[in-house]
């Protein structure tokens, strides 16, 4: 089993000064899941951490990578099409790439949970199936 990764969950668990850091790096130390970053996040983070947190922190996510703490699945040029079919199917919610692609990653890998602290998004996603995906860390 996986659990994929959003952006704000890996701000708040690499940024010790985030209000939700208690809850994000619990969630990502307990978990049993293998944990996913699709691609597209790793540039959000990298942009966030480094104005939030420095560059310290993006280091530190940077070589957990590197020793295999996280999956980073390959973006092809199918994955984009799809995501962007996402979004223009979602126009409305104005959804990003990143969020497309999160929610993609994990309707391919089969999960049906996502780590994020976006629920304006993602409580409105649907699979094809009709399906909604559980939220993680879940709200107070």
């Amino acid at each position: 089993m996986a659990l994929v990764l959003d952006t704000g969950v890996l701000l708040g668990a690499f940024d010790a000064g985030d209000r939700d850091h208690e809850r994000c790096a619990d969630l990502l130390s307990s978990t049993r899941d293998q944990l996913v970053i699709p691609a597209p996040v790793l540039v959000e983070v990298d942009q966030m951490l480094g104005r939030r947190a420095g560059l310290r922190a993006w280091v530190a996510l940077a070589h957990r990578i590197d020793e295999g703490g996280y999956r980073i699945p390959p973006v092809t040029p199918g994955f984009v099409a799809r995501a962007a079919a996402l979004q223009t199917k979602y126009a409305d919610l104005r959804i990003g790439f990143v969020d497309a692609a999160v929610f993609l990653t994990c309707v391919e890998l089969g999960e049906d949970k996502v780590a994020t602290l976006d629920h304006r998004h993602f409580s409105v996603l649907r699979t094809e199936g009709g399906r909604a995906l559980r939220l993680l860390p879940e709200l107070d």
